[in-house]
């Protein structure tokens, strides 16, 4: 018996994502261009498509996934400036949830709060936060947290000499947004989460 042909990809008449999402990843591409990974090679990018892929398979629409592909600019290439541009190209929404994926608008090379003062603030934000920033929200610290593992099992505990926080601090604001976000949404990148947290918490 021949195997079935493949079902052809669904299309639709209209486009789901349009120049506005385009322009978003070259200006990201552009505002990013000169960092990578912390304690790797790989361009920053990869990361900024990988939330963004992780925002549309779960239901993001474009200014959502527009925000995902910018939800690290403010932070890490200019501050309030780069948010007002976010606005401005953008639209408002966007730049909302960028802001609110953010926990800190501090100018570029500028002095933030301590780590965990910031994480603190962030966690009490997450929870009033809209249903679109908790998406953007829980993809990036999906990647993130799926990253660390791979790096982790590649490499072993130096894997955590790349970051800002110590090992035991960076498990205890893993496992206290996971926590926080099964109490918050019932999307399936909530149980993905969970399953990759506990994959951390066992691996590191």
């Amino acid at each position: 018996m021949s195997a079935k042909p493949p079902k052809p990809e669904k299309e639709t008449t209209e486009p789901l994502l349009g120049p506005r999402f385009t322009d978003a990843l070259s200006w990201g591409a552009e505002l990013h261009r000169h960092q990578v990974r912390k304690g790797s090679d790989v361009p920053y990018l990869a990361h900024l498509l990988s939330v963004a892929a992780l925002v549309l398979e779960h239901g993001g629409d474009e200014d959502v996934a527009i925000a995902a592909v910018l939800h690290d600019a403010v932070e890490d290439q200019g501050g309030q400036p780069i948010l007002d541009e976010i606005g401005r190209r953008f639209g408002a929404r966007a730049a909302d949830i960028v802001l609110g994926v953010s926990d800190s608008v501090t100018a570029k090379g500028a002095l933030k709060a301590p780590w965990r003062d910031r994480k603190e603030k962030y966690l009490v934000h997450f929870a009033e936060a809209s249903a679109d920033v908790r998406l953007v929200s829980m993809a990036d610290k999906l990647h993130n947290a799926r990253s660390t593992v791979s790096d982790l099992r590649r490499e072993g505990p130096r894997t955590w000499d790349k970051f800002n926080a110590t090992r035991e601090d960076t498990l205890w604001f893993y496992r206290r947004f996971a926590d926080l976000a099964k109490t918050l949404d019932r999307r399936a990148i909530v149980d993905e989460l969970e399953l990759v947290v506990r994959d951390l918490e066992r691996v590191g």
